[in-house]
C-alpha cells in the first residue's frame, strides 16, 4: 500500500520544538538546538558556554534590580555547594576577598543533559552569567530544574570580616575550629 503522505524529520533525528518552547528561546534570546556557530546557551538561572573545553574568562552576576558584577575566574579560589542554603564563591584579590552567595534550588541539577552550576558549569569555568530569577519565572519553574533566589556579594579586607558576614547569612559554612 502506497502512503502519499509526505514525512518531515527534523535534523539529527530529534523531535521539532514545540511552539511554547519556540517563545521562550526566543525571550532569552537562544534558538532551538542552539544556534550554529552560537558560542552561548542559557536556561533562565544561567548562561553557559557550548563547547566542552570552552572557557569563560570572568562570571556575570546579574541581580533583578539590573545590576551587574563580573569576576573574573582567575581570581576564584576554594568555593563550597551546600543544597540547603547554596553556592559559596570566593573571590581573591590582593588584601581583598569577596564572597558571592547565591541561593536556590536544584543548583547541580543538568540543564539540556550536560551542564549544570557547580562541576559542570563553575568548575570548569564555563559559567558565562548567573542571574536572580523573578518571583514569576521562580513560579513557572519546572520540577527540578535550577532557580535562583537571591545573590549576595559582600566585600571583606579582613577575615573577622569575613566570618561575621559568613555567620550573619550562611552559619553553615564557617569553619570550625579543630
Amino acid at each position: 500500500m502506497h502512503d502519499d503522505h509526505d514525512v518531515i524529520t527534523h535534523p539529527r533525528g530529534q523531535a521539532p520544538p514545540t511552539a511554547s518552547w519556540l517563545e521562550e528561546a526566543a525571550s532569552r534570546g537562544t534558538k532551538p538546538g542552539g544556534e550554529e556557530g552560537a558560542e552561548e546557551e542559557a536556561c533562565p538561572a544561567f548562561g553557559y558556554l557550548r563547547g566542552i573545553r570552552d572557557r569563560a574568562l570572568a562570571v556575570e552576576f546579574r541581580f533583578r534590580t539590573g545590576n551587574s558584577e563580573w569576576f573574573p575566574y582567575s581570581l576564584l579560589g576554594p568555593w563550597r555547594y551546600n543544597p540547603s542554603v547554596g553556592i559559596l564563591l570566593k573571590f581573591s584579590c590582593g588584601d581583598s576577598v569577596s564572597l558571592v552567595l547565591i541561593r536556590g534550588s536544584n543548583l547541580d541539577a543538568l540543564v539540556n543533559g550536560s551542564i549544570n552550576l557547580t562541576d559542570r558549569g563553575l568548575q570548569r569555568h564555563r559559567i558565562a552569567f548567573v542571574r536572580e530569577m523573578d518571583e514569576a519565572e521562580l513560579r513557572r519553574a519546572g520540577k527540578g530544574e535550577p532557580t535562583i533566589d537571591k545573590i549576595e556579594v559582600a566585600e571583606c579586607e579582613s577575615c573577622q570580616a569575613l566570618e561575621e558576614w559568613l555567620k550573619k547569612k550562611a552559619p553553615v559554612f564557617v569553619r570550625k575550629p579543630v
